[in-house]
Formats: structure tokens, sequence, C-alpha cells
């Protein structure tokens, strides 16, 4: 190519350049109209990893069954796209799977598994799972035999350097990275327990929170269901036929297709008209959470005034120390802990919505 070719050739390039960059400037801006949201569906156990075996039957077969059932009826919807953590009969590290969510920049986790319960074989229902510190000693017990998985990775001694899954100590000990997004794990949480009893007539076992490593592992709003106990024959035997998967794994999907709708519903699709808005910011100090709905009254909290209850699904929220300010937030936040909230954490809003503090504080 000589000089002269090269000169059109850029005096072209620049026109179309000029063209494109035009066009872009006056096409309304609808990318989040067109959002897909990712969804990623865990089948748990696997491989070498069978998880329990009541009656016979095998967990990792019938996690399998529905996460990819589930994943079939989401698949449907065109807003939805869906990622399998495995999706045959593999073995995947606990935190590979959490690992595969956050690069592929996941909107919800959904951890599927299969109870058991040897002491009393009938025990019975379903229950649903999102990340807490707090627990009963019974949901601590399946804690920690879900989190035994990582005894099987290859070196589980480095990636998960002091954890043993026999220790309350460790199972409570792993640092709060999924509390950002513990409102939203509550409330698609809330859909699927709720499409269990009502569309199933499956005994609720109420969503609880526990410590759950596949949960630790994400960045997003994630829940791990127990469709059922296998060590209950009745129950095994509807969870290993192919009608009760089906049917179980219509009921989760309706439920993430709901809670999609509703984000759908909180997002803000700029038109390209542009308004000129300074963000509200609010700091908050998460003291408690729980299912007992509470006055906010000072003798109910070890003397703290002012507090603020938030419902969200069949939780409660509690928040001490509402602030525009910062470094107000964190003189409530030792406050807090000085009378006696050893747990409590700094959460913050931007203009009504939960973002992270880090993003806060970023802020010009």
């Amino acid at each position: 190519m000589n000089f002269l070719q090269i000169h059109k050739f850029n005096t072209k390039f620049q026109k179309l350049f000029f063209i494109v960059f035009c066009f872009a400037i006056f096409l309304p801006i609808t990318t989040n109209a067109q959002k897909k949201y990712t969804i990623v569906l865990d089948a748990g156990h696997g491989g070498k990893d069978p998880g329990n075996r009541g009656n016979g039957y095998y967990e990792k077969n019938i996690a399998l069954k529905v996460a990819l059932l589930v994943g079939a009826e989401l698949k449907k919807n065109k807003d939805i796209q869906v990622i399998y953590t495995r999706n045959k009969d593999v073995f995947i590290d606990l935190w590979k799977r959490g690992d595969i969510a956050n690069k592929a920049d996941a909107d919800l986790f959904v951890s599927i598994h299969c109870d058991s319960y040897l002491p009393r074989p009938a025990a019975h229902g379903a229950g649903t799972f999102v990340l807490g510190l707090r627990g009963n000693k019974k949901n601590l017990e399946i804690a920690k035999r879900e989190n035994a998985a990582v005894l099987l990775e290859e070196n589980y001694e480095q990636r998960y350097k002091g954890f043993d899954a026999n220790s309350v100590e460790s199972v409570v000990g792993f640092s709060l990275l999924q509390e950002e997004n513990l409102d939203k794990s509550l409330e698609i949480a809330s859909l699927i327990q709720s499409n269990f009893t009502k569309q199933l007539n499956r005994l609720d076992r109420k969503v609880k929170q526990d410590n759950f490593q596949v949960l630790r592992e994400t960045v997003m709003p994630s829940v791990l269901v127990e469709l059922g106990f296998l060590t209950n024959k009745k129950e095994g035997r509807y969870l290993n036929s192919k009608q009760g998967q089906k049917q179980m794994a219509k009921s989760v999907a309706q439920a993430i297709e709901n809670y999609v709708t509703n984000l759908k519903i909180n997002t803000v699709v700029d038109d390209g008209s542009v308004v000129e808005q300074k963000d509200f910011i609010e700091f908050k100090v998460q003291i408690a959470s729980g299912k007992n709905k509470l006055a906010t009254k000072a003798y109910n909290f070890k003397g703290l005034k002012d507090i603020q209850r938030v419902k969200l699904g069949n939780f409660y929220k509690y928040y001490y120390g509402v602030t525009s300010s910062y470094k107000e937030a964190k003189n409530s936040l030792k406050v807090a802990r000085q009378k006696g909230y050893k747990s409590a954490f700094l959460v913050a809003f931007k203009n009504g919505e939960k973002v992270s503090v880090e993003e806060v504080n970023k802020m010009p």
C-alpha cells in the first residue's frame, strides 16, 4: 500500500468513525432494558462425593437432575442466562463452584441438595438456607455435613487454612463476604419456600440462616435449597422419581423467574435524557436479623435508641445509628459492639438501594 492509498484509507476510516460516533451519541441508552440475568445453578456434591445416601438413593444424582430441569425451564425465558457448576457426575471443589459464579458476574447462585437425618427417619420437608452466622444446633449439623466436602478437595489445607469441618469455630469463623447480599438472598429464599409449601404442599422447614461454605464463596445473592429428606422412605421415593424432580424443579424455576421480574422492576432504564441528580447516601449499623418482630425500644436492644426495623420476606432486620456521615456511622458501630453486638457491621444505601460501603467511599 503506497502513501496515497494509505491517505485515502485513513480518510475513509475517519468518516466511518465519525458516522458511528454520531450514531452512538444520539442512540437512546437502553442497555439495562436488554440486560440478561445470569443464574448459576449448582448441583450439590458429585463424582467421588455422593452426598447423603439415605435409603440407597444418591443425593448427587437427584441434585443434578433437578438442577438440569430448573435450567431447562429458565432457558425458556429470553431474559435469563443459565450457567451450571456441573452438568454431569463430576466432583467440583466448593471454592470452584463460587468461583464459577463470581467470574460470570452472576445475579444469583442457587445450590441444590437433599437432606438426611438418620436419628429420625420420619423427618421430612423442604427448607432453604441463606448465609448467616447464627443457627441452632440442628442447623449447624446440616452446615457441618455439607461443608465436609472441603476435605475431599486437593490441597484443602492450604486453601482453607485452619478449617475444621467439625468445629463450630471454623463454621462460624469465615468472613462475612455475603452480608451485603443478604436482603436479596432472603427474598429469593422466601419465594422458593413459598412455592414448595403452597404449590406442592411440602412441609415448610422455613427459610434459615447458616454457614454453608459454598455460599461464602460467592459475592452475589445466594441460597442453598434442601429439597427434602432421602432418609424418609416416602419423601426419598418422591425425590428420586421423575415426577417429584420435575415438580420441585418447576417450583424453584418459577421462584427464580419471579425474583428476576422483581429485579427488572427495580432497574432504572436510561432513555437517553440527561438528568442531574445528587446521590442520597445513608449509612446504618446492622445489629440483628431474625423472624422475631421486636418493638424498637431501647430495652430490647441493650439500651440502644432510635432502632430502625425493616421487614424482608419472613425476616426482620434491625439497624442502629442511621446517618449520612461515614464518620458518625463508624462511631455508631463502635458503640454497638461495646454494647455486646460483636457481629454488628456497617451497611450503606445509595438512593434507597443497598450498595457496598467500599463503593460509597470511592464516590467523589
